[in-house]
C-alpha cells in the first residue's frame, strides 16, 4: 500500500476499503465480480482495489438513470436542487484535505496544487450551478401568422432536461473533471452515468460517497469504474440521451462513432497544441515565469498547455535562458511531500509515450535546452524538458505530447507567427504576452482557439466558458454554455 505512513486517517480508511460500483443509490460488486489495483504513480505500489465494470454493469446504471429521471429527479423543485448542489460544494469543502491527498496519490499530482486549486474550483462549480437551477427560464414570442388572418396565438419555449447522460472523464484532474460534468447536468434535471479513468478512479468515488451523502435521489448519479469497454459501451448505449467526454482527440472520434446509433447528444473536450507567444515588447519578469507555468503546471498533462511556445527574436535567448533555469530548478518528487512542485507522469504508459516524443524530436533535429531525460529511479518522473530548433514540420511541433516538453519556436514577423499559431488540427487555447492593449486584441481576434489568456495562462473560473476550436472538441465546459448544453428547448403554440 505504499505511502500510508503518511496519509491522514481518512484518506487512509477510505483507502483500506473495498470499492464498489454505485448503482441505483447502492454500492454493488460488479456483474463479472472482477476487481482491477490502483497504483501510486510515485512509485508502482498499489495503494486501492476496485471494482472493474463492465457491459452489463453499464446497462444497469442506465436503467437505475433512468428510472430515476422519469421518477423522483423530476418531482424535485428547481430550488430544492440547488440546495442539493450547495450541499455537495460543502461536502467537498469539508473533506477537502482527504480528497486532495486521494488526488495526489492516485494522480501523482503534489498535494499542496490539489488542496489550493482542484478541490477549490470542484466546490466552486457546484456552487456555481446551484445558483442556475432557479434561472432556467425559456421566453414567450408574439407570433404573425399570415395565412390564418384574425387567429391569435400564445406561443413560448420551454428548457428541459436532456436526459440520461454518460460522462466519461479523464486522468490529469479527476476531481475537478467529474465536477465539471456533473454539476452542470444535475442542475439541469439531468441524471448521470459517470465513468472514470481506470488510472484514477478514486476521487470519483469519494465524490461519488458526499453525493450520496447530501441527499440526492437513488440513481440519480451512478459510477461505473472499469476500462475502455465500459465507457465504449455507454457511449452507444441506446437509452442514453447525450455523452459528455474529455480525452484525447482519437478516443473523441470513437466516441462520436459509437454515438450515431441513436444520434444522441455529443460534447467532448479534446487534445490541445497551444500556441503561447512572447512578443518583444512583453513584461518578462512577467512572461518567463508564466511561460514555464503554462507548460509545466500538472506535469505538462493538461489539455491546454502551452506547448508551442513562439518567442520573438529580439528577445528568444533571454527568454529561452530564463525558462531553462526555471526548469532545472523544479523539485520533484512524490506529491505528499510538501516541497515537491511537480509529481510523476500518471503512468508507465504515459512516461513512454512522452519520452518516446522527445527522442524523436531529437532524431529530427531539435537541440535539448533543458531536461530530456525520465530520472534513474521507481515512479513515473520525467525531468521537465525544452526544446528548441524545432521546426513546424517537426512530430514533437504538431502531436500533443500531454509532458512537460515545451518546444521553442522563433519568429520575427506577426503575420508569419498568426500562421504558424493557427496551422494546427487544434484550437483550444493559447497565450499571448505583451504590453500592447491594441496588438492583444488584435492577435486574439486572429487565433483560433477557445481561450486566449493575455500576460496570465491557465486561469480558470466557473462563470467563464472553456473548450476548443476545431479538433479540440465540440461545446463548452463551465459557464451558462455548458449548462444549455444539457437542456432541450421545447417551443408551444395555443390558440387563444
Amino acid at each position: 500500500m505504499g505511502m500510508i505512513g503518511t496519509v491522514n486517517a481518512a484518506a487512509r480508511k477510505f483507502l483500506s476499503q473495498p470499492h464498489q460500483l454505485l448503482i441505483d443509490g447502492q454500492w454493488v460488486a460488479s456483474v463479472g465480480g472482477q476487481n482491477f489495483s490502483v497504483e501510486n504513480p510515485a512509485n508502482g505500489d498499489t495503494i486501492s482495489q476496485v471494482a472493474k465494470g463492465e457491459a452489463p454493469d453499464v446497462d444497469l446504471a442506465v436503467r437505475a438513470a433512468r428510472a430515476a429521471f422519469e421518477g423522483p429527479w423530476s418531482k424535485i423543485s428547481a430550488s430544492d436542487r440547488g440546495r442539493l448542489l450547495w450541499k455537495i460544494a460543502d461536502l467537498i469543502e469539508q473533506n477537502a484535505d482527504e480528497l486532495a491527498q486521494l488526488e495526489s496519490l492516485d494522480n501523482g499530482k503534489p498535494m499542496t496544487v490539489a488542496r489550493a486549486a482542484d478541490v477549490p474550483l470542484a466546490a466552486d462549480i457546484f456552487r456555481y450551478m446551484a445558483g442556475w437551477t432557479t434561472k432556467i427560464a425559456g421566453k414567450t414570442f408574439p407570433l404573425s401568422v399570415p395565412y390564418t388572418p384574425g387567429a391569435e396565438y400564445f406561443a413560448y419555449t420551454s428548457k428541459e432536461p436532456v436526459g440520461v447522460v454518460g460522462q466519461i472523464i479523464p486522468w490529469n484532474f479527476p476531481l475537478l473533471m467529474a465536477s465539471w460534468k456533473l454539476a452542470p447536468a444535475l442542475a439541469a434535471g439531468c441524471t448521470v452515468i459517470l465513468k472514470p479513468a481506470e488510472q484514477t478512479p478514486l476521487t470519483a468515488l469519494r465524490l461519488a460517497q458526499l453525493i450520496t451523502e447530501a441527499g440526492l435521489p437513488k440513481g440519480v448519479v451512478n459510477v461505473v469504474t472499469g476500462f475502455g469497454d465500459a465507457g465504449a459501451h455507454l457511449a452507444q448505449h441506446p437509452l442514453v440521451d447525450k455523452v459528455a467526454f474529455t480525452g484525447s482527440t482519437e478516443v473523441g472520434r470513437l466516441i462520436v462513432a459509437a454515438a450515431a446509433g441513436n444520434l444522441k447528444k455529443v460534447t467532448l473536450e479534446l487534445g490541445g497544441k497551444s500556441p503561447n507567444i512572447i512578443f518583444d515588447d512583453a513584461d518578462l519578469d512577467l512572461a518567463i515565469p508564466g511561460a514555464a507555468n503554462a507548460i509545466f503546471f500538472n506535469h505538462g498533462q493538461c489539455c491546454c498547455a502551452g506547448s508551442r511556445l513562439f518567442i520573438h527574436d529580439k528577445v528568444y535567448d533571454k527568454v529561452l535562458d530564463g525558462i531553462a533555469k526555471i526548469a532545472g530548478s523544479i523539485q520533484l518528487g512524490e506529491g505528499l511531500d510538501p516541497a515537491t512542485q511537480m509529481g510523476p507522469l500518471v503512468s508507465r504508459e504515459q512516461l513512454d509515450r512522452v519520452c518516446s516524443y522527445v527522442k524523436s524530436g531529437v532524431d529530427a533535429g531539435a537541440r535539448v535546452v533543458a531536461g530530456g531525460q525520465s530520472l534513474g529511479r521507481s515512479g513515473y518522473f520525467m525531468q521537465p524538458t525544452i526544446l528548441a530548433d524545432t521546426r513546424s514540420d517537426m512530430k514533437v511541433v504538431r502531436e500533443e505530447i500531454f509532458g512537460p516538453v515545451v518546444v521553442a519556436l522563433r519568429f520575427h514577423d506577426d503575420e508569419d507567427l498568426l500562421r504558424q499559431a493557427n496551422d494546427s488540427e487544434y484550437g483550444l487555447a493559447a497565450g499571448i504576452w505583451t504590453r500592447d492593449v491594441k496588438k492583444a486584441h488584435q492577435v486574439s481576434a486572429r487565433l483560433r482557439a477557445g481561450t486566449t489568456w493575455i500576460n496570465c495562462y491557465n486561469i480558470f473560473d466557473a462563470a467563464l466558458p472553456f473548450g476548443g476550436y476545431k479538433q479540440s472538441g465540440w461545446g463548452r465546459e463551465m459557464g451558462e454554455e455548458a449548462l444549455n448544453l444539457y437542456l432541450e428547448t421545447k417551443s408551444v403554440c395555443l390558440l387563444k
